[in-house]
């Protein structure tokens, strides 16, 4: 099966990657992948297995239609991680996020149509929704977006869906919640406090920390991505929920504990724009349907993640550091 993998040196696209090249996605016999990635600042390739005969690295841009029409033929599927996914930087400015995540999706199933190339798994987030209080959101719920990051990826899931809808392109959407693990970019939030906590520097925790987040392993979503590729339905949305619900205070209470670091590094600033109070996923079709279910526990993942920073210094130390 060969695969072409978008944003593929990010965080979450090279954590597929590297799953599927170790044979921990079955349903791709004998994979081949095309990793393509315009590495912008989050986009590194140390994050993949560049000496794997069975990887090709190509560095473009997903906004490129010429180079996606050669690119495509002789693939068997696509898994579209690529985009500007950070809400701080989407405040400040939007274009670029509306580029990469509208544009570029529609670039990219324009060559799938034109080339005959699926199915294609398009990767959203839960933020497409805005802010729910109380219970979880179903696939079928409306969208409305509150951040320039949230309303492009809306965007982008609006133009995929037309594709599938308009011109019959096999096109699978996922919606996750909050991803953490190896790799993750510092200026995420749990990369960010475990490695300022680590170097023994203070932490900007945004308002009172009431902000409640659903975190899910990447691992685990790779699993759910992979599912959807080998067994979902055209058209179809599906929810990728981890089911461990925190406040961004109760979650710095644990990076505190898993780093050593004194309560009094934490310091409270100003609420982000527009900052959106809680997000909640009903992950039942992905579960009923297709047999997912998230395998690493949050405590377990959390220390895990911890510890491979601490052991994985030069992936931090001397960096530009949010």
């Amino acid at each position: 099966m060969n695969i072409l993998v978008t944003g593929a040196a990010g965080f979450i696209g090279s954590a597929y990657v590297r799953m599927l090249l170790a044979g921990l996605l079955p349903g791709a016999e004998h994979p081949r992948v095309t990793a393509l990635d315009l590495l912008t600042y989050a986009g590194n390739t140390d994050n993949l297995p560049l000496a794997d005969p069975r990887l090709t690295f190509v560095r473009g841009d997903v906004c490129d239609l010429p180079l996606l029409l050669r690119l495509l033929p002789g693939h068997d599927a696509v898994v579209h991680f690529a985009a500007e996914s950070h809400v701080d930087r989407s405040i400040e400015g939007a274009a670029d996020f509306v580029r990469t995540n509208v544009q570029g999706t529609q670039t990219l199933l324009e060559a799938c149509l034109r080339t005959g190339t699926g199915p294609v798994v398009h990767i959203s987030t839960d933020e497409v929704y805005g802010s729910i209080a109380e219970g979880a959101w179903t696939e079928d719920a409306p969208l409305a977006p509150n951040s320039p990051y949230a309303a492009s990826k809306a965007g982008g899931d609006l133009i995929a869906r037309s594709y599938w809808r308009t011109h019959g392109l096999d096109v699978r959407i996922t919606r996750c919640s909050n991803n953490y693990g190896p790799y993750q970019h510092l200026e995420k939030l749990i990369p960010r406090f475990t490695t300022r906590l680590l170097a023994g520097r203070t932490v900007p925790l945004y308002g009172t920390g009431a902000n409640v987040r659903e975190w899910l392993h990447v691992e685990d979503h790779c699993r759910a991505v992979h599912l959807v590729l080998t067994k979902g339905t055209a058209g179809s949305v599906y929810h990728v929920g981890g089911g461990d619900d925190l406040t961004n205070a109760e979650l710095t209470d644990r990076l505190l504990g898993l780093t050593g670091a004194p309560a009094s590094l934490v310091r409270h600033v100003a609420d982000r724009k527009g900052h959106d109070l809680r997000y909640a996923l009903d992950d039942t079709r992905i579960r009923e349907e297709l047999g997912y279910a998230p395998a690493v526990p949050l405590d377990e993942g959390l220390a895990a993640t911890v510890a491979w920073y601490r052991d994985h210094p030069s992936r931090w130390q001397d960096r530009e550091h949010p």
